[in-house]
């Protein structure tokens, strides 16, 4: 079923925590093809303007590489770039206003399991030739899985992202732990971290905010399970699942075996950064792009010697998968550039830049041969390996609902380790839940 349309009645409201906008016409937005060469009297687009956003707050990396995508952008369009930073506690206002009818960008980044959501209200236009041809029909068409709804394809990944074990080295050195390879070495090394390091630092960061389902999904994932699964034309919840039982058993084991504080059930993973660079946790599920931070936070303390990264063993064995996350880059739905908007998209996300962005971002490049090469680096190698068997949360528009609004599973989480739910009860009420929300 398709959400209802946002308006401006619904500007504070309507919009998901750290969502994208959706467009404010009720007409389908017509392809976004890229515009043939430029003729010899100069570049085709000279004198336009696009306005592009960025998601988050910029650092002198990100700053200096899309200074240097828009010099070559104008360069070869001959159209300036508007580029425009929106920080993270402001996203959510600042696309619902967009979506609102209130000025919007003509470019967007985007998070790749926000594209179901802000297609289903016609929010994003179609750039399927531009997936298809030079250099971008190398990308993985597994990567594509968000972005390709009903044969047409909404936005482009680029840079692909994964998570694993964020670990304090100096800690691991001077308690003598060597690196966790198992399930229950990592909880040794917790345990062992928390008792020296005192009670108030968690050995494994217990993450139940926000995005607590990158840390439930992949315990659950690593077990075989599923959170849902389309049958039909109807999604059918899986959560009851003796498997997914497992994966949810050892994610609230965490806390229930004394790994993490019973005071944190809530934090998410900005919260445990912070309390990371400030000498209170030893090991959390994160990616790179918390690195920076982590510097930032600790008034420079904390940086590279002492900090590196391990994939997540899984309990059954094995590395555990991530979460099949990333950035992509859309043409805006009410935009009335995309033709210049593909453009763009078609340059950011050539090799050239697309590599640029995921290295110098944190991320995974989108390219399979520039990935490969990250499985001889000690420091790309654990997201690489996670990232062999990433896997996604259910393809649906209202995802995010359960994800974040609703917080379904992280109530159900709470509700079993404060003891006002057995794991049986708490995960057949998540699992009715999550079936009457995808299913709306």
């Amino acid at each position: 079923m398709k959400i209802a349309k946002i308006t401006a009645a619904t500007v504070t409201t309507a919009a998901l925590a750290l969502g994208l906008a959706a467009c404010s016409t009720s007409e389908t937005p017509k392809a976004a093809e890229p515009k043939p060469e430029a003729s010899a009297s100069g570049p085709a687009y000279a004198g336009k303007t696009l306005t592009v956003w960025r998601l988050g707050d910029s650092n002198p990396a990100a700053a200096k590489y899309m200074e240097a995508l828009n010099a070559e952008f104008t360069k070869v369009t001959g159209a300036a770039v508007k580029l425009e930073w929106i920080p993270w506690p402001t996203v959510n206002d600042k696309f619902t206003a967009a979506a609102a009818g209130n000025g919007g960008p003509d470019v967007t980044e985007i998070g790749n399991d926000q594209v179901p959501l802000w297609q289903s209200q016609d929010a994003l236009s179609p750039i399927t030739a531009l997936a298809g041809a030079g250099e971008q029909a190398q990308i993985p068409k597994n990567l594509l899985g968000l972005e390709t709804i009903d044969g047409e394809v909404y936005a482009l990944p680029w840079g692909a992202g994964s998570r694993a074990v964020l670990y304090r080295t100096d800690w691991f050195k001077e308690l003598k732990i060597e690196v966790p390879k198992t399930w229950d070495e990592l909880v040794a090394a917790a345990k062992k971290i928390k008792a020296e390091k005192g009670s108030d630092v968690d050995g494994f960061a217990f993450n139940g905010g926000s995005d607590a389902n990158h840390l439930l999904g992949a315990l659950a994932w690593s077990e075989g399970a599923e959170y849902a699964l389309k049958e039909g034309d109807k999604w059918v919840g899986k959560t009851t699942d003796p498997k997914f039982a497992a994966g949810f058993k050892t994610y609230t084991s965490l806390v229930t075996d004394g790994l993490s504080g019973k005071s944190r059930l809530t934090q998410n993973t900005v919260d445990i950064r912070k309390r990371f660079a400030n000498n209170k946790v030893g090991m959390y599920l994160t990616a790179g792009w918390d690195l920076p931070g982590i510097e930032q936070d600790s008034k420079g303390k904390l940086k590279g010697d002492k900090l590196a990264f391990f994939p997540l063993p899984a309990k059954s064995g094995g590395e555990a998968p991530s979460f099949f996350g990333g950035n992509d880059i859309a043409v805006w739905g009410s935009t009335q550039q995309k033709e210049l908007g593909a453009e763009y998209v078609k340059l950011a996300t050539s090799k050239t830049w697309a590599d640029r962005y995921a290295m110098e971002g944190g991320l995974l490049p989108i390219y399979p041969d520039t990935l490969a090469g990250l499985a001889s680096d000690p420091a790309q190698a654990p997201f690489a390996a996670a990232f062999a068997k990433a896997k996604a949360f259910p393809a649906d528009p209202n995802w995010t609902e359960a994800n974040e609004t609703k917080a379904v599973f992280q109530n159900a989480a709470r509700a079993v380790i404060e003891g006002k739910k057995d794991e049986a009860t708490a995960l057949a009420d998540a699992n009715k839940e999550l079936e009457e929300i995808l299913n709306q």
